[in-house]
């Protein structure tokens, strides 16, 4: 059953569509119905309708307005426009928005149901070409270039030389070019590929079929190459822009296409790990680094997201990323785990050392290793040793002076809760600084028509995605939820205590059309702001 969302000012039009049709027969679900394409925005937000049908001519945003907004957000979303005749030629130049059909007015059911045919039909052959398994597998056996993928593992895991990757991308025909460079890692969220309604079964076909799609998408707007590498599929891109925030901006527009249409034709959910820009191919690695410890933070912020490592660790100036499993676990658990956590993994990792009855000069190198681990943690967080292990600490020197495994053990355990709990409250007081500076901006730039989400985000030097999660978290409201409320707050006060024109009052509030500040002043209070001024004037 597809989602589907209709959007036409006039409400006998709209009643008559949605009574005309039985939707479920034809095999989809009206999930809403707007009145104007801002209220329709806010619903294709909460509801990702697979299907948008829409009028062109609507107050406050029209129909081609919306359908451009919703091709850059929601790229994966069909659009069928309703129009009159004498506005067919101009409708015909909205191809590009990702216009599928065209209905003209009078619309009849008849009309209407032939053309969800078409949709219903392109969107169930794009699923069907998508999970064709013998086609896939056709595919994989002839895009295995192992020397290529060598290359492309090397250059994510070691630093080579710009001469040596020139050289070797010329030989292999690798397209990777720009003045900045990013890497991505898409993981399968845990037990994503037995929920879902994938039949992929093989796991070595499922991760193509990721790398596939991520390669498609990815081609369409940037220079980039796609890998398999740790069973996580890997994406190297390259930006034409020495703009760092513009790049990170177009990396997210990018990844979240990847992310949304991972989870409509595989129904997967996933969540990607964004590492930070370089503008050095040959120092790519670190990028690779930081996309894979971003991935660890999936048991904080949640998984089915971006998550880019500059959100999480803003003052990191060195990434971590262990090449043993073990310290990477332990380093994981102190940044992200439970107390609880990391006293079990620290009690399994003692016991290990136990069992296996490791000489004395094992054991000693055990311990240290274990020890620069957590200083790597550190210095990795610019977390100041001396607030973590004292004044004048000498760490592997102060280790010797414990008679038992079991003390050192302890110790460590000490260490390692006091080293979470300062991270944990660092990040605490990080976000709610985020918090109030946006709210702060908010309160001194809610006049700007033009503020908008990324415009704040830029200002914070943080992405949209991490933005709206914490600012939701931390006030309960969304930030442009926010924004209306200040807005409207403001209304109502010079409403009440001035003589200015609602025409006048909608400009010093933000609001650049009066007409539009009049519909969201009522829908907001319950009143137009003509009715609550006269309500006033009547005490």
């Amino acid at each position: 059953m597809y989602k589907l969302l209709l959007v036409d000012d006039e409400e006998e039009v709209r009643k008559g569509i949605l009574n005309k049709i039985e939707w479920n027969k034809w095999g989809f679900e009206v999930v809403g119905e707007a009145e104007n394409g801002k209220e329709a925005l806010e619903m294709v937000e909460k509801n990702v309708p697979d299907v948008i049908i829409t009028d062109i001519k609507m107050p406050f945003m029209d129909g081609l307005e919306l359908a451009k907004v919703v091709r850059e957000r929601f790229p994966t979303t069909r659009i069928v426009i309703l129009t009159g005749f004498d506005e067919f030629k101009f409708a015909q130049q909205a191809i590009k928005l990702n216009i599928v059909e065209y209905v003209l007015k009078p619309v009849s059911s008849t009309d209407i149901i032939e053309v969800l045919q078409k949709v219903k039909a392109g969107i169930d052959e794009e699923i069907a070409r998508r999970e064709d398994l013998n086609a896939l597998r056709q595919h994989y056996i002839r895009s295995l270039p192992v020397l290529r993928d060598k290359l492309l593992t090397t250059l994510i895991t070691r630093k080579l030389e710009r001469s040596e990757i020139q050289e070797k991308f010329d030989s292999y025909g690798i397209k990777l070019s720009g003045s900045i460079f990013m890497v991505s890692v898409v993981s399968v969220d845990h037990g994503a590929a037995n929920a879902g309604a994938c039949t992929i079964e093989d796991e070595e076909l499922l991760k193509f079929a990721i790398s596939n799609i991520s390669e498609e998408i990815m081609n369409k707007y940037l220079s980039g190459v796609v890998l398999i590498h740790n069973d996580h599929v890997v994406l190297i891109a390259g930006h034409d822009t020495d703009d760092e925030d513009k790049a990170v901006e177009h990396m997210f527009l990018v990844l979240e296409e990847i992310r949304q249409s991972l989870a409509k034709f595989l129904e997967l959910s996933v969540t990607i790990g964004l590492g930070a820009a370089c503008d050095d191919i040959s120092c790519i690695s670190h990028s690779y680094e930081g996309a894979v410890t971003a991935l660890d933070y999936r048991m904080v912020m949640g998984s089915g997201r971006i998550i880019y490592i500059n959100d999480i660790e803003p003052m990191s100036t060195e990434k971590v990323v262990f090449d043993d499993q073990k310290e990477r676990m332990l380093s994981t658990y102190i940044r992200v785990g439970t107390v609880e956590e990391i006293n079990e993994y620290l009690d399994f990792l003692f016991k290990e050392l136990v069992e296996v009855k490791a000489s004395l000069k094992d054991c000693q190198i055990y311990l240290i290793e274990m020890i620069a681990s957590i200083v790597k943690v550190c210095k990795s967080l610019q977390v100041d040793i001396a607030e973590i292990f004292g004044e004048n600490v000498n760490l592997f020197v102060d280790m010797y002076n414990f008679s038992t495994i079991d003390e050192v053990k302890n110790w460590i355990k000490g260490i390692c809760v006091k080293l979470m709990g300062y991270i944990s409250g660092k990040r605490r007081d990080l976000c709610d600084l985020q918090v109030e500076m946006a709210k702060e901006y908010a309160m001194k730039n809610y006049s700007n028509p033009e503020i908008t989400i990324e415009k704040v985000c830029r200002y914070l030097h943080i992405s949209p995605s991490y933005f709206s999660s914490i600012f939701k978290k931390k006030t309960g409201e969304t930030f442009m939820s926010f924004l209306q409320r200040i807005r409207m707050e403001t209304a109502k006060e010079l409403l009440k205590t001035t003589n200015l024109k609602a025409f006048e009052i909608a400009e010093k509030v933000g609001y650049s059309d009066p007409h539009y500040f009049s519909f969201s002043y009522k829908k907001f209070y319950g009143l137009s702001p003509k009715e609550y001024r006269s309500n006033l004037n009547s005490q």
